[in-house]
């Protein structure tokens, strides 16, 4: 059963809104993808932070015109599933991720700081590690030197101790 106007319209604002807040959009087709796998695939999405939802290309069409994702309007044919999030890599890896495990899902666009990306761009943006793995692998190498330092004293501390002895 098809939306009526005002369905239609809700689903415009619904998907306005997250891409007013986003940094990027991903598109797959999922063409004969079982219920069960695009359960997960929600899941992963959900788990991640990641807007995930199958919806009529005419509606997003109308969503992202007057944005930095309208560029991505020509890519929006056949049976899709549009992956939106405000971090800049959730979209593309939940996606890219389910992708190597169910090759009914194709990757097929995306679109980040306004750029245009074709499949490889998508995969290549979805292998960028994370911002929490980015910041995690800052703070180590700034606990580095002080950590060492410490070992250090700590080191010459127990020397003196055996000197004293």
């Amino acid at each position: 059963m098809g939306l009526n106007l005002n369905d239609k319209k809700a689903v415009v604002a619904e998907v306005s809104a997250q891409v007013a807040n986003a940094e990027t959009i991903a598109i797959a087709e999922y063409r004969g993808i079982e219920v069960g796998d695009l359960t997960v695939l929600r899941k992963k999405a959900r788990e991640s932070g990641v807007y995930l939802r199958v919806l009529k290309n005419t509606l997003v069409r109308r969503a992202v015109a007057g944005t930095p994702f309208a560029g991505l309007a020509d890519q929006m044919v056949g049976p899709l599933i549009y992956s939106i999030s405000a971090d800049p890599v959730a979209a593309a890896k939940v996606l890219s991720d389910f992708a190597k495990t169910n090759d009914k899902l194709v990757l097929k666009a995306g679109s980040y700081a306004g750029q245009v990306l074709d499949k490889a761009g998508v995969q290549a943006l979805a292998s960028v590690p994370s911002r929490e793995e980015l910041l995690s692998k800052l703070l180590f190498v700034m606990q580095a030197p002080v950590s060492g330092f410490a070992r250090a004293l700590g080191a010459l501390a127990a020397q003196r101790e055996q000197a004293a002895a």
